[in-house]
């Protein structure tokens, strides 16, 4: 199991990735989105709430053959890759 984590305006997003169990993307722990099943390329949708009225949307687009990538994208902004740790 592969998990990546970032802190995006103090919020925390984690991905997990099982290789025969799927994805899943939380947002503050809250499990938001998850695809069940082998696959060798993901996307997970999500939303970031700032306050009552305002929410952002997250993508993640997970994948790769020898090794697992992972991007986030918050509001169509990618997250630099020196902002999630891989664990």
């Amino acid at each position: 199991m592969k998990i990546f984590e970032a802190t995006y305006d103090g919020h925390q997003i984690q991905v997990e990735n099982r290789w025969f169990a799927g994805e899943k993307l939380y947002v503050n722990g809250e499990l938001q989105d998850e695809n069940i099943g082998l696959a060798l390329r993901a996307t997970l949708t999500g939303k970031l709430r700032i306050d009552s009225n305002e929410s952002k949307n997250i993508k993640v687009t997970i994948g790769g053959f020898f090794s697992i990538h992972c991007k986030i994208f918050v509001d169509h902004v990618l997250v630099p890759s020196h902002r999630i740790k891989k664990r």
